[in-house]
């Protein structure tokens, strides 16, 4: 009896899978010996881009660049991808399954106070208003990590088991008013579905209140689904001094806004899932002495539960026409869906989070709370499975309370986090390939 083979037969492997293993593992070391070494262009491209920040749907020269780049590359290159997007091809040198990597573009309207020497002075359109510009996001360094990716990935083409498709996404951020952008229109346009179909997509998102070197996972739901409400309340226009004469909207807007957080507090199952409602804009008026004949509420949902979503989307109905109708005005509810549920594949998650441990270490790869921030990337996600990540961008050590939040002008990025993203997505593409590969 060979003794040997009972073992290796014991432990699900053979003879022929102890090479293929060591050839895998020496692989991955020079993917990220390639990802130390290309860490100073990373953090140059990065700069470039946060300096030179533009808005979704108008990221013209940023989309330039990215296509200049990867066309150095010798990669087949698409641009004017739902407006502003670049899809690039990579062919591996052997047989395969394809696997698409994501990273957003778009920049915020938001004016920068952070003390970088890179610091945007970039000025946009946004609603018709002037704006500043900035990176208030870090999708600056989702572009830099998907092009350091490329760059590891290209020079190993001849080991690659599969093609890569690169997909760089503009309008994360959500598209001007009345235009249609973003991962939705990248999905209706059929990214997914032309060219070589890729199996799975990998996305990663850099957090300016997690440590660099830490990864942030979880299986199923990781961020909430996004709605956008707009409630019109109509009254009766009348003149300040004589309020009976007329029905107020303003004062019924007012009710209607308290007696929508009541959805939450007191009709929404918080210990099975998390949700929110906002009220985030109020129009109405015009003059200090005259009571407007409407107003307009319009504000976000948040859930991470399709049943909850749906309850929350009637109460919201409910008790804004009931209110109104309580003082004799209307109310006109609608509600759009401005971000699906990022739904993490469990099985994916499963089988990748080896790769994720081996990547930044056991300690440093963290299952963590789902969010009730959104994330288009859920449209791709709804075709195909998913893994999508947070990669740590703040100091060592620093409080992550200190540390300034996403959409701010103090928004701060540790850029030593970056050559971490490049490696997580290089070795996903990798060891995916390597395991569908033995199969």
């Amino acid at each position: 009896m060979n003794t040997k083979r009972v073992i290796l037969a014991a432990l699900g492997l053979s003879l022929l899978t102890i090479p293929a293993i060591a050839q895998d593992a020496k692989l991955l070391a020079k993917a990220n010996t390639l990802a130390d070494k290309i860490e100073p262009q990373v953090i140059e491209w990065r700069r470039d881009y946060h300096e030179h920040p533009e808005l979704g749907n108008r990221e013209v020269k940023t989309a330039e660049k990215i296509a200049a780049h990867l066309k150095k590359l010798g990669l087949e290159v698409e641009t004017g991808v739902a407006k502003t997007g670049v899809v690039a091809i990579l062919k591996g040198g052997k047989p395969g399954p394809v696997v698409a990597l994501r990273a957003d573009i778009d920049g915020l309207p938001v004016t920068e106070r952070a003390d970088v020497p890179f610091a945007s002075k970039a000025k946009g359109v946004y609603n018709g208003q002037e704006v500043g510009v900035m990176h208030a996001c870090g999708h600056d360094t989702h572009i830099a990590m998907l092009l350091g990716a490329a760059e590891v990935l290209t020079s190993m083409k001849a080991d690659l088991k599969g093609t890569v498709k690169f997909v760089f996404q503009p309008a994360e951020e959500g598209p001007p008013a009345g235009e249609e952008g973003g991962a939705a229109l990248m999905v209706k346009e059929g990214v997914l579905e032309k060219g070589p179909k890729p199996e799975v997509i990998f996305g990663l998102h850099i957090n300016s209140q997690t440590e660099v070197g830490t990864l942030k996972y979880r299986p199923g739901g990781i961020m909430a689904a996004a709605d956008v409400f707009k409630i019109k309340v109509k009254g009766k226009q009348v003149h300040g001094a004589s309020p009976w004469n007329g029905i107020d909207p303003i004062v019924v807007s007012a009710q209607i806004i308290n007696g929508l957080q009541t959805i939450i507090s007191r009709q929404t199952e918080l210990t099975e899932n998390a949700a929110v409602i906002t009220v985030g804009m109020i129009h109405g008026g015009v003059r200090n002495n005259i009571i407007p004949e409407e107003v307009l509420l319009e504000g976000t949902i948040r859930t991470l539960d399709k049943e909850m979503q749906k309850k929350i989307h009637d109460k919201i109905k409910l008790t804004a026409t009931k209110i109104a109708e309580s003082a004799g005005a209307t109310a006109e509810v609608e509600i759009n869906e401005a971000a699906a549920l990022t739904y993490n594949d469990p099985a994916l998650t499963e089988k990748m989070l080896p790769t994720l441990q081996a990547t930044a270490g056991k300690d440093k790869v963290v299952l963590m709370n789902a969010m009730t921030g959104a994330e288009d990337f859920s449209y791709f996600q709804q075709k195909i499975p998913g893994l999508y990540l947070f990669v740590g961008g703040m100091k060592k050590g620093q409080d992550p309370a200190t540390a300034p939040a996403h959409h701010t002008p103090d928004f701060y990025i540790d850029e030593s986090g970056m050559k971490l993203g490049v490696k997580t997505l290089t070795n996903l593409t990798l060891n995916y390939m390597n395991s569908k590969g033995k199969k």
